[in-house]
């Protein structure tokens, strides 16, 4: 009896370990989707050999700089540094983000692309001649002639006790969690970029090497199961 249950100890910890092998796969696969995502921060899949010999995984969130690609384009804004920007969608719920490919909806307000405010709304007004972001987050217009500036809004950034503790949704969204702490809002900074987009921060080659270690790795995880389990079937058949 020792034996076979032993068989079927070494079978059940490659079963898990092959399963958490194909979410590290799924989760790789999931960062080379979003290397062209604006404001995407990579996600490692970290994996943990226990003393039952069972491999535990838990996820990290790189929470490096993306490269900064300029636009020229008014409404396209981008974070150097830490921070994210609190987005408000039609229905009232606050979400938090680095994508910056702002956009004008029907009624003049600045939203996401898929059409949540930023911040608590900045609305621009008509016949305006030019729109600046600064540093701060600052939103204001210019008129025609000799018009002072003026301020319309400024876009909030926050940050937050443990960013990898918020949980990513669609779209490149971030919601807060316990673990994650409540967002604090910056007031001195100097971190908006207008025209500027953040490029994910995914290593193509280094995501592709990990895919190839993957393959090989579970190619010897599936062999040595079926290694295994032909023994387990064969001191069945001794039994009998």
């Amino acid at each position: 009896m020792s034996h076979g249950y032993n068989l079927q100890a070494i079978i059940r910890r490659g079963l898990n370990n092959s399963v958490v092998q194909f979410d590290r796969l799924a989760q790789i696969a999931t960062n080379l989707t979003n290397y062209n995502t604006n404001g995407y921060k990579a996600v490692s899949f970290a994996q943990i050999m226990e003393e039952d010999g069972f491999i535990r995984s838990v996820l990290r969130r790189y929470d490096s700089q993306g490269a900064l690609v300029q636009t020229a384009r008014d409404f396209d804004v981008a974070i150097e540094g830490k921070g994210f920007i609190p987005i408000t969608s039609p229905e009232g719920e606050v979400a938090y983000s680095r994508e910056g490919s702002f956009k004008l909806d029907k009624d003049g307000n600045l939203i996401t692309v898929d059409g949540w405010l930023v911040g608590d709304g900045i609305k621009l007004p008509v016949n305006y001649e030019r729109f600046r972001i600064e540093g701060d987050g600052t939103c204001y217009v210019e008129y025609y002639g000799d018009k002072p500036k003026h301020i319309i809004g400024k876009i909030p950034l926050v940050t937050f006790p443990n960013t990898e503790g918020l949980i990513q949704g669609e779209y490149n969204k971030y919601y807060i969690t316990e673990e994650s702490g409540e967002p604090v809002l910056q007031k001195d900074h100097n971190k908006i970029r207008q025209g500027y987009i953040e490029r994910s921060n995914v290593d193509i080659y280094e995501s592709v090497y990990d895919i190839m270690r993957m393959n090989a790795s579970m190619l010897s995880s599936f062999r040595l199961l079926k290694v295994v389990d032909d023994m387990y079937t064969k001191s069945i058949n001794l039994r009998q």
